[in-house]
């Protein structure tokens, strides 16, 4: 089937011929014809779909179970975080890095091929603090090594009364 962009496509506005440019957002690679003349971008419907799925995912929290299996634990990913990764990068079955970074908080390291630009540690941290059997404080803290402006710390719970 082919592909709209690889036409020649002119501005609604000035009726000048855009030009292919490549945008970066939160790590996906979006194509875009730009018009020189006055700005106006057009985003690839395929790119501009696969990007709003990713921040559909990005916004949502996960309970996920830890279990034993053998002499280890394993941790499910919820299916849909998983059919996304398949889609986008043919990767499951390959390996993945688990790091131990402090108390409380493990990081997940997909596609880390040696001197790999790519490659980036995403993770999340929870911290519950208990008071007199009483929670006062519940935050969620997630970090992206790669868009480090991506970076939030989220308070779910502050109950501060002494």
């Amino acid at each position: 089937m082919k592909d709209i962009f690889d036409n020649k496509i002119l501005c609604n506005r000035c009726n000048k011929e855009m030009v292919d440019e490549l945008i970066t957002r939160n790590g996906f690679n979006l194509r875009v014809k730009r018009c020189k003349k006055c700005g106006e971008k057009i985003i690839h419907p395929a790119d501009l779909k696969e990007y709003e799925e990713f921040m559909r995912l990005k916004k949502k929290d996960y309970e996920v179970k830890m279990r034993m299996v053998g002499n280890s634990y394993a941790v499910s990913i919820p299916r849909e975080i998983v059919s996304f990764m398949e889609e986008r990068e043919k990767m499951i079955d390959n390996m993945v890095r688990l790091s131990f970074e402090d108390a409380g908080r493990l990081s997940l390291a997909f596609n880390t091929h040696e001197n790999n630009e790519d490659s980036r540690t995403l993770s999340a941290r929870e911290v519950k603090i208990v008071k007199n059997g009483k929670r006062v404080l519940h935050a969620r803290k997630f970090t992206d090594s790669k868009h480090p402006e991506r970076n939030k710390t989220q308070i779910l719970k502050e109950d501060l009364d002494e």
